[in-house]
């Protein structure tokens, strides 16, 4: 099977309020797994971000 055709891919997940606010001391991130053929939209989930204190929405940004 060919490298580019696997069905489940590796996606970075990336805290919103932490890249938007220039204030906070870093970016919380977050590694996981989708499924290409079942999920083709970008995920979003509440994920706890250390910078921001909080469950903030951690949404998955391009490699």
């Amino acid at each position: 099977m060919a490298k580019g055709k696997d069905i489940r891919i590796i996606v970075i997940l990336e805290c919103i309020c932490c890249g938007v606010n220039k204030e906070s001391p870093g970016i919380s991130r977050y590694i996981t797994q989708k499924n290409r053929h079942n999920t083709p939209n970008r995920l979003e989930f509440r994920k706890f971000c250390r910078y921001c204190q909080k469950y903030t929405i951690h949404g998955e940004i391009k490699k």
